[in-house]
C-alpha cells in the first residue's frame, strides 16, 4: 500500500497527486447532478398542472412532506453504504456502484411520469448510499503517512463539493425553468455518468488504494465545510464487544426503533399525498403514526441511555456532551435546510426577480463574472491533471474534457440568453447557489479565526453559529412586514433574500466544520460507528424536520401572515443558540479538557 502512496504522489498537481484531482472532478459532477435536481424537486413539484411549463401542481406541504422524507433518507442509507464498502466491495468500486445507480435515477426521473419519478427518488438514495461515505475515505487512505498535507487535500476537494453544487443549482435550475423540467433532471444524469465514466478510466492511478477492504480501518472524518460523510468505519472486529457488548435488549432496541422511524418517514409523506397509511389506527387524540414516532423516540432514548450508563465516568460525560450537540444539530438543520425547500418557494412567489435598466445589466455582468471566473479557473486546473496524467489516462482525460466542452456551452448559451432579454428575470433557483458562493469566498476568513487565539468552543460556535441563521430569517421577517395575510404573492426586494443566504452560511460555517471534528475527539475509537449512526441520524431527523415545517408556511401565512412565519423561524434558532452559549461552562466540564 505504501508503495501505491509513494506512486500517486509521483504525478503532482498544485501540490497535491493527480488522483485527489480525479476524486475532486467526480465529487464536482456527482454534487453538480444532486443538488441540480434537487433545486428543482420542490419548484417542479408545486408548479401549475396548466401553464407554459406544467409541473404537477401539488400543494407545498405535500412537496415539502415528500422531500423532507427524501432528505432524510439521504443521511441513513450512507451508513449501510459505508459498511458495505468496508467489508465486501472496497471504495472505488462502490463509488462507481453509487454513480451508476444515481444516473440511472436521474434518467428516470427526467420520464415525468409517476411511477418514473418514485423510482428515480429510490435509485438516488440508494446510489447516494454507495456513493457519499466512500469518496473522502479514499482521500484519507491516499494520506496515510503525509497527515500533514491532508487538511490541504480536504480543501480542495470541499471546492469540488461547493463548485459542482454551484454550476448544477445555477444550470440545471435554469434549464428546468425556462426551457423544461426533463431537461434540467436529465442534464444532472448526463454528468453524472460522465463523471462515472472518467472516474472508472483512472482507477489505474489508485494501485490497490480504495480496492480490497482489509479487517482493520480508521476513523474517518471528512474535515470539509460543506459536506458530512455519513461514514463511521469500524475498529478492530469485536472490540466493542469486548468493552461495552451490546445485550440483546440492546439489539431489540435498536431494531423496534429503527423500524418505527422507517415507518414514520414513508408513512408521512403517504397520509398527505396519498390518502393512505401504513398505521390506519389511533391512540387517544394521537394518530397511529404520531403514536409510532414517539414510542420510536422513547426507545431510542432508552437505548441510548442505558448504553451511556454503562461507560467509565470520563467517557460517559464526554458522550454525554456529543449527545447535547447532536440535539443542536436537528435544530440547525430543520431550519437551514429550508434554502432548498420554503426559501425556494419564497423566491419564487414574493420575491421581485424582475429587473430592468441599469439593474438588469449590473446584475447580468455579476452573473457572468460569478459563472465564468470560478469556471476559467476549474478549467485551468483540468489542464493541468491532462499535462500530468496524459500518458497514463488519456482517455479519462477525453471524456472529462467533453464533459467541461459541455458545460462552458451551457454557460455561454445561458449567459447569451439573459443578455439577449431586454430586462431580466432572475430565476427562482438562481438563489441556492449564493450559500455555495458565499462558502467559498467566506471559508478562508472562518478558518483563520479557527486557528487564532479568540476560537470559541463548541458550544459558543453552536450558539452563534444557531444565532446567525436565526438572524437570516429575521430579514425575511422584516421583508415581509407589509404582504398582506394570506396572500399568494408579493414583490418583496431580493435583497433580503440575499443577506438571509449570507448569515445562514456564515451560521453554517461555524457549526459543519464543528461536529464531526469533536466527535472524533469526545468519543472513545470502540464506539465511534455507534455514535456516528446516532449524528447522522440526528441529520436526517433535522432533514425531516425541515420538510415538516416547511410544509407549515400556506398555514402560518393563511392564519396570521408570512412575516410570522418567518419570524418563528427567527425566534427558534437564536433561542437555542442563546441556549448552547449558557450550557458553554456545563458543556466544558462534561468535555473533561477536550478542544
Amino acid at each position: 500500500m505504501n508503495t501505491d502512496i509513494e506512486n500517486l504522489f509521483k504525478d503532482k498537481v498544485i501540490g497535491h497527486p493527480a488522483g485527489l484531482f480525479v476524486i475532486f472532478f467526480t465529487e464536482m459532477w456527482e454534487r453538480f447532478s444532486f443538488y441540480g435536481m434537487r433545486i428543482l424537486l420542490v419548484v417542479f413539484l408545486t408548479a401549475p398542472i396548466l401553464g407554459d411549463n406544467p409541473g404537477w401542481g401539488w400543494t407545498n406541504e405535500n412537496a415539502l412532506s415528500l422531500i423532507g422524507t427524501y432528505g432524510s433518507l439521504l443521511y441513513l442509507t450512507p451508513i449501510l453504504g459505508g459498511w458495505i464498502a468496508d467489508k465486501y466491495t472496497g471504495y472505488r468500486v462502490a463509488v462507481v456502484i453509487g454513480c451508476l445507480i444515481m444516473t440511472l435515477g436521474h434518467g428516470a426521473m427526467a420520464l415525468e411520469t409517476q411511477s418514473s419519478f418514485y423510482l428515480g427518488l429510490a435509485l438516488l438514495i440508494i446510489g447516494t448510499g454507495f456513493f457519499k461515505p466512500n469518496m473522502t475515505s479514499m482521500i484519507s487512505e491516499m494520506y496515510k503517512g503525509k497527515e500533514s498535507k491532508k487538511d490541504g487535500a480536504y480543501t480542495i476537494y470541499y471546492m469540488g463539493v461547493n463548485a459542482g453544487a454551484f454550476f448544477g443549482m445555477m444550470l440545471c435550475g435554469y434549464l428546468g425553468e425556462n426551457k423544461g423540467w426533463a431537461y434540467g433532471f436529465g442534464l444532472a444524469g448526463i454528468f453524472m455518468l460522465l463523471g462515472l465514466i472518467q472516474f472508472w478510466l483512472a482507477k489505474s492511478l489508485y494501485g490497490n488504494i480504495g480496492g480490497k477492504p482489509s479487517k482493520v480501518h480508521e476513523v474517518e472524518l471528512p474535515q470539509n465545510i460543506n459536506e458530512e460523510s455519513p461514514k463511521a468505519h469500524t475498529t478492530e472486529i469485536g472490540e466493542n464487544e469486548k468493552l461495552n457488548p451490546f445485550t440483546m435488549f440492546d439489539k431489540i432496541l435498536m431494531v423496534l426503533s429503527s423500524v418505527g422511524g422507517l415507518l414514520y418517514l414513508f408513512n408521512d409523506p403517504l397520509e398527505k399525498i396519498g390518502n393512505t397509511s401504513l398505521a390506519p389506527f389511533e391512540i387517544g387524540s394521537l394518530s397511529g403514526t404520531n403514536f409510532i414516532i414517539l414510542v420510536a423516540l422513547a426507545l431510542f432514548l432508552v437505548l441510548l441511555v442505558s448504553r451511556i450508563s454503562r461507560y467509565m465516568p470520563i467517557v460517559r460525560d464526554r458522550i454525554i456532551a456529543v449527545s447535547i450537540f447532536g440535539v443542536f444539530t436537528v435544530f440547525f438543520f430543520a431550519f437551514f435546510e429550508q434554502s432548498l425547500g420554503s426559501m425556494t418557494l419564497f423566491a419564487r412567489d414574493y420575491t421581485d426577480r424582475s429587473l430592468v435598466g441599469n439593474s438588469a445589466m449590473v446584475f447580468k455582468i455579476v452573473d457572468a463574472l460569478l459563472t465564468t471566473i470560478p469556471l476559467i479557473i476549474i478549467t485551468w486546473v483540468l489542464y493541468l491533471l491532462a499535462k500530468k496524467t496524459f500518458s497514463k489516462i488519456g482517455l479519462s482525460n477525453i471524456i472529462l474534457a467533453i464533459a467541461f466542452i459541455g458545460l462552458w456551452f451551457l454557460v455561454i448559451y445561458r449567459l447569451m440568453d439573459k443578455f439577449s432579454q431586454e430586462g431580466n428575470e432572475v430565476d427562482a433557483t438562481w438563489f441556492g447557489i449564493l450559500n455555495s458562493f458565499f462558502i467559498i469566498t467566506l471559508a478562508p476568513f472562518f478558518s483563520k479565526w479557527w486557528e487564532s487565539k479568540y476560537n470559541p468552543s463548541a458550544a459558543m460556535k453552536y450558539g452563534i453559529g444557531l444565532v446567525l441563521l436565526g438572524l437570516g430569517f429575521a430579514f425575511l421577517s422584516y421583508g415581509t412586514g407589509d404582504i398582506p395575510q394570506g396572500a399568494k404573492t408579493a414583490s418583496v426586494s431580493m435583497v433580503f433574500l440575499i443577506m438571509a443566504y449570507l448569515f445562514h452560511t456564515m451560521g453554517e460555517l461555524c457549526i459543519s466544520p464543528v461536529g464531526l471534528s469533536y466527535l472524533s475527539k469526545l468519543v472513545p475509537g470502540r464506539m465511534i460507528g455507534f455514535m456516528f449512526g446516532i449524528w447522522y441520524l440526528a441529520i436526517a431527523i433535522g432533514q425531516k424536520a425541515a420538510g415538516t415545517m416547511g410544509g407549515m408556511i400556506d398555514d402560518i401565512s393563511e392564519k396570521y401572515s408570512l412575516s410570522t412565519f418567518f419570524l418563528i423561524f427567527t425566534l427558534i434558532p437564536i433561542g437555542v443558540g442563546i441556549i448552547s452559549m449558557i450550557l458553554n461552562p456545563l458543556l466544558k466540564k462534561l468535555m473533561h479538557g477536550v478542544r
